[in-house]
């Protein structure tokens, strides 16, 4: 069943068409990605469907049976208001319902008015309460704070205190819990650590409903999605499969219409001479062939569909000015703190002339601050850092503050290189599509990505031969994110990147550095050999754990014994829980007895039997759920 339908959309802003024909359905349990470059109109797309900004023509139809979350919907408003209470704000027709069915309790075993509706009604709204997940909603709300990386600590801080990327994690969590069947992702993986994303990916494999998701995030889209909607020129082209799906098809579709635009003007080219030959004849037989042809002519003229233009990008050549020696950098036992906490300590990374080498960590691991302390912008606690001879070092700061917020950007450019011509700055901000008036807008007036292109022209003009990147990919889109990929991979310097971007590891990494408290832990090769190595260093670890225990055998006849009196406890538990529901469903009945309702006393009496009945079953649920959870993970634990 489609839960969303689009026919003929149109949407622009004055004379700017921003994007027309657009068309498509969403069913249930579609994992749809959505590229396009910045401006394309992926944004405004999504608030016409959110009805945020309305679509000038076409239309949409939303299913009776979808339920729609977006992102925006989802804004923390409450400063005062803890973390933990305002994902858990998302429940809060469950947390009424829950106050309401204390209140009644309170009141029934006060003797209150009325006892037979009041009794009904709080067995009602229990019985609600449990089928919509009251039971759970907060272990959920605090299950999903601690996958985008929130400490128990962070879960109490106001949200006034927290960060913007913080903010936006909790955005995510309201919406992921929002009960929508139906996401509206926009670019969700933005200000969280690789841990975080990898929770974000597992949440989403296993969503029960839909979800169409904006990302700049290749190894991301590969792993959630199974549609892929590109919007480019104007107009929104649907494809089967992930992301690198995508880019095979549709390289293969702009060979094939290239292939049969340049075969159809052949084809037209050689009609017209046969055309041109008949009428040089000029009798009655050529003239009717020359007809002949010129009608083909005008067929396939007709039906001639010429390639698109291919949206103006990034390409560019990072060089170097100085060849380097072999040796680039040396940093031995470093660690850094700040205000007695320590960030890192013992990290130690060797670079030779042309690896790329990337760093990883979660979150506050202190993965720029390490860049910083190699810059010389930190002084470290312990160690020393040694650099080969003729190093010249280039770096890209992700927080962008290299840049001057009152300056052209032409001048950005033009004051670090004086020695160039207005000819030569000009040319090399067209390269980062600076071109015509763009040149002259103010740093402060530029997007994200737009700033991103001028740190990377700078990065490209001076000419260095180890570079040091943090977070280079943080406001490209993905065509952009290609062409800084290819620079890299072309570039004959040293590079060290900080960067959370998979993709682009698997592209270009020699090694990767696990960064965390204790140290950078070195593993050779890309992203995947990572995760493999990781793997087995867990296996390993499981492995010695069942060792120690007594051996393998020994380790596994104790788990199957553990299982054995988990699920004995569980059915001791369920069969209390029967007989405890079975007491009070009697008591209720009592309760509505003629001869009982008219002896105060002995409704008093039973009330409280019955609010008695109904905490230990309450108890008995909680503690057969914590069992049922234990049994679930000695079941996982068991099949490793």
């Amino acid at each position: 069943m489609a839960l969303l339908s689009v026919s003929n959309l149109e949407k622009a802003f004055g004379v700017d068409v921003i994007f027309s024909g657009v068309s498509f359905e969403i069913q249930e349990n579609d994992r749809i990605g959505f590229v396009g470059i910045n401006g394309s109109g992926k944004t405004t797309l999504f608030k016409a469907l959110t009805g945020d900004q309305p679509a000038d023509n076409g239309e949409i139809h939303l299913s009776n049976a979808a339920v729609l979350g977006y992102m925006e919907q989802h804004v923390c408003s409450d400063r005062e208001r803890s973390a933990y209470s305002e994902v858990l704000s998302v429940f809060s027709p469950l947390l009424s319902m829950e106050k309401e069915i204390e209140e009644l309790s309170l009141r029934i075993q006060a003797g209150a008015d009325g006892m037979d509706a009041l009794i009904e009604r709080q067995t009602m709204l229990s019985d609600r309460f449990a089928m919509e997940g009251g039971l759970t909603c907060r272990s959920r709300a605090r299950s999903a704070l601690l996958g985008l990386g929130f400490s128990d600590d962070q879960m109490g801080l106001p949200v006034g205190v927290l960060s913007g990327g913080q903010k936006a994690k909790l955005q995510l969590a309201k919406l992921l819990l929002s009960g929508a069947n139906l996401l509206l992702l926009d670019e969700p993986t933005n200000h969280l650590d690789i841990a975080s994303v990898e929770w974000l990916e597992d949440f989403l494999r296993s969503y029960n409903g839909a979800y169409l998701v904006v990302s700049h995030d290749r190894y991301f889209l590969d792993r959630v999605t199974s549609r892929t909607f590109e919007m480019e020129n104007h107009h929104l082209t649907v494809y089967k499969g992930n992301y690198s799906t995508y880019l095979k098809l549709k390289r293969e579709n702009e060979i094939a219409v290239e292939r049969k635009y340049q075969n159809t003007q052949k084809e037209i080219e050689r009609l017209q001479g046969i055309v041109a030959q008949q009428r040089q004849w000029n009798r009655e037989k050529n003239i009717r062939t020359a007809e002949s042809k010129l009608k083909a002519i005008d067929r396939l003229e007709k039906a001639l569909v010429k390639p698109e233009e291919q949206a103006e990008l990034l390409r560019f050549e990072f060089s170097v000015a100085n060849r380097g020696g072999n040796d680039v950098l040396d940093a031995k036992d470093l660690a850094l703190s700040f205000e007695d906490k320590c960030l890192f300590q013992h990290v130690s990374i060797e670079a030779k002339r042309q690896e790329r080498i990337f760093i990883i960590g979660p979150n506050g691991c202190g993965k720029t601050s390490l860049l910083k302390t190699i810059l010389g912008e930190y002084t470290p606690d312990e160690g020393e850092i040694q650099f080969g001879a003729n190093i010249d070092i280039g770096y890209y700061d992700q927080l962008q503050t290299g840049l001057h917020a009152g300056k052209l950007v032409i001048d950005e450019i033009w004051d670090d290189h004086p020695q160039m011509t207005q000819t030569q700055v000009r040319n090399a901000l067209a390269i980062f599509l600076f071109k015509g008036e763009d040149v002259f807008k103010e740093i402060s007036a530029l997007s994200g990505g737009e700033r991103a292109r001028v740190l990377l022209l700078k990065l490209m003009l001076s000419r260095a031969n180890f570079l040091l990147l943090d977070e280079p990919t943080n406001h490209l889109d993905i065509g952009s994110c290609e062409a800084l990929e290819e620079a890299l991979r072309r570039y004959e310097g040293t590079l060290l990147i900080v960067s959370h971007d998979r993709y682009l590891m698997n592209k270009l990494a020699d090694r990767i550095y696990y960064l965390d408290s204790a140290g950078a832990k070195p593993y050779s090769g890309n992203y995947d050999a990572f995760l493999e190595k990781q793997k087995s260093e867990q296996l390993t670890v499981q492995a010695t754990a069942v060792k120690e225990k007594g051996g393998e055998y020994k380790q596994q006849k104790e788990k199957q014994a553990a299982i054995r009196r988990e699920k004995a406890a569980v059915r001791r538990l369920e069969q209390e829980i029967a007989e405890t529901e079975a007491e009070i469903f009697t008591l209720e009945s009592s309760l509505s007895a003629p001869d009982i309702a008219s002896d105060y006393q002995k409704i008093t009496e039973l009330s409280e039997q019955l609010q008695a009945l109904r905490q230990k079953n309450d108890a008995l649920f909680t503690e057969w759920s914590t069992r049922t959870e234990q049994l679930e993970t000695t079941h996982s634990l068991g099949s490793l």
